[in-house]
């Protein structure tokens, strides 16, 4: 089973991209460390919409929106051009559920 559950928000604006012929929209969701830390820091999570809901996501979604996502992990490796080895961890959207907008100054959530 790879499912993933998480609810966080952007750190920036959605990226389009085109892969392979498919509208691909990229993302960072800021993800709350655990509820007993108030002080942790966030978890930084790459996640990677297709097609339509990419299309959805890159319309609709902006900087400081909260969302949740369900989805599955990918990791994939390769050679830069510098001859280096990298990786990257990231999740694949299935689904994306609009939540609270962005924070406004002088606002709580």
């Amino acid at each position: 089973m790879n499912t993933v559950q998480l609810i966080g928000r952007l750190t920036r604006d959605p990226e389009a991209h085109e892969g392979n012929g498919h509208q691909v929209a990229r993302m960072r969701l800021a993800v709350p460390g655990r509820d007993r830390d108030r002080d942790a820091e966030p978890d930084h999570v790459d996640v990677v919409a297709f097609d339509g809901l990419a299309a959805t996501c890159l319309e609709y979604l902006a900087k400081g929106r909260q969302v949740g996502v369900v989805g599955r992990l990918n990791y994939s490796e390769w050679e830069a051009e510098d001859g280096s080895r990298r990786s990257r961890l990231q999740v694949i959207a299935r689904e994306v559920e609009f939540l609270a907008s962005a924070k406004r100054e002088g606002s709580e959530d």
